[in-house]
């Protein structure tokens, strides 16, 4: 090798070594560390596109319209700690109907604008509580919620239930309720007695992120007025900006797609008014049992609507009717998912699992990896399927994998634990 090209070798390495060392400074990784996710990702998945999500390696049989009262099944052994909350309850108590006002709600309601927050990469989530907590006279901002729920800025998902522990375990005086199934009337009625809400919905982001990308994905927003004339409710939208409005009909068709979930976040004073205020649903069980009601009506006068059939898993779930809840999941897996849905919703590794659907439960965990590498949730589940498959070598390396993408994640360190005992 001539000098001049070692010359050109030293060049290059030592512009290689700057580069990697300018990359490691805050400032400069913050401005670039998305922008080459995104490019990974381009690169990935045009190297391997992804497709759509598996239908359903066994053909779903007609489903039995869920009985009123549920009763929950057994676990197969072993049975890992479930991904974030998936706690069962109880049986639930007879359902009853949403407390009425006593007045009519006023036809327009506007509560003052929180200070808006202009969401970091994937952090709609901490921003808007962030906007919510504000409104009360909390000082912090999104990134003091993402410091504390969300390590690994990468993350691209968080639930509403560590929203939710956030705000127990790090805003003294506040307190948060969140609950399934919602109506426009709850969050009307919410708004009117002044308490902003949190909701979470599907969204189509404007640009595509890598080959025959549905451009699906889900999104918080904060309401914090409602204009019956209009139809409309005022969001605060980390993403899109402040005030916007949004038609009832258009945010019920896009909540339905997280069932409905809703958050609300209040003075700990003000929890006798919040609990009448939501009545039935102020009872966790109650509400899930409303909830799967709602859900199973859904599918019945929307067949093909695969959102009312995955909710109505999603309620199942809740109360560990597992093989009735895959059933369900089938059926929306075989009418269509978005190529995100399982990067925000895990009921379908729960139901497969349980009811002992292994090869189910590998391929969506498989295509969940494919599309969010990164997702320490279809991490665990897929590790859990390998396990069941008899694969031990790679069910230790995904449950590894899901530890390094969310470093104390419980759950996986259960597992690991779980696979050097057995």
């Amino acid at each position: 090798m001539t000098w001049s090209w070692w010359k050109f070798f030293l060049g290059v390495l030592a512009a290689v070594l700057l580069l990697a060392a300018a990359y490691q400074i805050p400032y400069v990784n913050n401005r670039l560390s998305w922008r080459m996710d995104i490019l990974t990702t381009r690169v990935r998945m045009a190297l391997s596109p992804a497709g759509a999500l598996p239908a359903p390696q066994q053909h779903a049989q007609p489903l039995t319209a869920p009985s009123a009262a549920p009763s929950p099944s057994p676990s197969p052994s072993p049975t890992p700690a479930p991904a974030r909350s998936t706690a069962a309850p109880s049986t639930p108590e007879p359902t009853a109907a949403p407390t009425a006002t006593s007045t009519p709600l006023p036809g327009q309601v506007r509560l003052t604008s929180p200070r808006y927050e202009k969401q970091d990469w994937n952090n709609c989530g901490p921003a808007t509580l962030s906007m919510a907590l504000t409104y009360y006279g909390w000082e912090g901002d999104q990134f003091d919620v993402a410091d504390e729920i969300k390590p690994a800025r990468a993350d691209r998902n968080i639930n509403v239930d560590e929203l939710a522990g956030f705000v127990r375990g790090s805003v003294p005086g506040i307190n948060v309720v969140f609950r399934v199934g919602g109506t426009l009337d709850t969050l009307r009625l919410l708004l009117a007695n002044g308490f902003p809400v949190v909701v979470e919905e599907g969204m189509y982001l404007q640009e595509a992120f890598w080959f025959e990308d549905d451009r699906w994905a889900g999104h918080y927003l904060l309401l914090t007025a409602y204009d019956d004339t209009a139809q409309a409710f005022t969001v605060q939208d980390s993403l899109e900006g402040a005030d916007r409005s949004v038609r009832y009909t258009d945010l019920d068709a896009n909540w339905q797609t997280f069932n409905r979930v809703f958050l609300v976040v209040y003075p700990s004073e003000a929890e006798t008014q919040v609990s009448a205020l939501l009545g039935a649903d102020w009872n966790a069980d109650v509400n899930r049992q409303r909830a799967l009601e709602t859900a199973q009506a859904e599918t019945l006068s929307q067949p093909k609507n695969a959102f009312a059939w995955f909710n109505l898993g999603s309620n199942l779930v809740y109360f560990e009717r597992y093989a009735e809840a895959a059933e369900a999941y089938d059926r929306a897996r075989e009418i269509g998912l978005p190529q995100r849905m399982l990067r925000y919703q895990f009921g379908p590794f729960l139901a497969y699992f349980h009811a002992g659907r292994s090869e189910d439960l590998l391929a969506i965990s498989d295509f969940a990896v494919k599309i969010t590498p990164n997702a320490e949730e279809a991490l665990l589940w897929n590790g859990w399927a390998r396990y069941r498959m008899g694969d031990r070598n790679g069910a230790l390396a995904r449950f590894q994998e899901a530890l390094k993408a969310y470093p104390g994640y419980a759950d996986a360190q259960y597992a690991l634990n779980f696979l050097s005992q057995n």
